[in-house]
């Protein structure tokens, strides 16, 4: 099961105010949100990270939304694809009846690329992987004074939220809010969520919030400070995050996500891909981000809304 299909992470949204549906068909379970469109009374649907929804799982999410007045559900699976396919052909199982609702989404919400790495390795192993830089920079920071340790209590998220938020602010890149994070922090903590630190002489350099789940350790978030750049803190603490996920009984690193392969190297992604491409990681493709239409004129409507939302907040940036 993925974090964000987790009773914890339910319980979390529910905290936020937020609308939740859980259904089970078979072996999986489906944890979906629903979030209200201001002004009105419908609602956008969202099941994010979950196996694929077959035909009858998809026909049970289109009759609650037609009840409930919810334009559309937003599928984002765990589903890798298994055959790289670049015109984004819909999974069999769906096809059927995505002649009719099922859809390519024009706004994702997760990248259809991450980065995994395979734990079952030994830390000899991986280590010898690495890009040599990137080997560089873990010896570097040794050698600087850089030490990584858990923190996954209150104190360390709190070190860990200041990082990330400063991270935010410099690379003007708008996310959640602390209350969001810290509401997550408290369902996850003692379960699924850790936090780990790199500090320089007790100051905190770099942070990570990772999850933990069912084999796999995923890198969520992550802040940096503006000290000390120039000891890569970041690479040694990524480092101990493989460590901590084999402590941990992880067989796989998901780095939560990244440009695919081949990617434009003056992307604003290309940087933090090139840097989780350092460890020696293999590009994994997602099936995508499909939309569930239940209602098609009101789903045109949200996307011409929401492109001119976009296109707004690219000239004011």
């Amino acid at each position: 099961m993925h974090p964000l299909q987790s009773e914890s992470w339910e319980l979390a949204r529910k905290k936020m105010g937020i609308e939740t549906l859980r259904i089970s068909y078979g072996k999986n379970s489906f944890l979906l949100t629903f979030h209200k469109i201001p002004l009105t009374n419908y609602k956008i649907g969202y099941l994010p990270r979950s196996p694929m929804p077959n035909k009858k799982v998809l026909q049970q999410l289109f009759d609650h939304g037609k009840k409930n007045k919810i334009i559309f559900i937003k599928i984002e699976s765990y589903s890798p694809r298994v055959i790289p396919n670049p015109l984004h052909v819909i999974p069999s199982e769906a096809r059927d009846l995505a002649k009719r609702n099922l859809v390519k989404s024009l706004h994702p919400l997760f990248p259809a690329w991450t980065q995994i790495l395979d734990l079952t390795k030994s830390e000899d192993e991986l280590l010898k992987s690495f890009h040599s830089k990137t080997r560089y920079n873990i010896r570097l920071a040794e050698k600087k004074g850089v030490v990584v340790r858990e923190d996954s209590n209150d104190e360390g998220f709190e070190k860990f939220a200041q990082l990330y938020f400063e991270t935010t602010r410099r690379q003007k890149y708008f996310g959640h809010n602390k209350k969001y994070h810290k509401i997550v922090w408290e369902n996850l903590k003692n379960n699924i969520s850790h936090i780990l630190i790199a500090y320089y002489n007790d100051i905190p350099l770099a942070a990570y919030e990772l999850f933990y789940l069912d084999g796999i350790i995923y890198y969520v978030y992550g802040g940096t400070s503006e000290l000390h750049r120039n000891f890569m803190a970041s690479n040694l603490l990524m480092w101990e995050t493989i460590k901590l996920g084999k402590k941990l009984g992880a067989k796989k690193l998901d780095m939560w996500g990244s440009l695919g392969p081949n990617y434009d190297p003056n992307d604003t992604w290309a940087g933090f891909t090139r840097f989780k491409e350092g460890y020696a990681t293999k590009f994994t493709e997602f099936v995508g981000s499909y939309d569930l239409v239940i209602n098609p004129l009101l789903y045109k409507i949200y996307n011409f809304i929401y492109s001119l939302r976009e296109v707004y907040l690219k000239l004011k940036g």
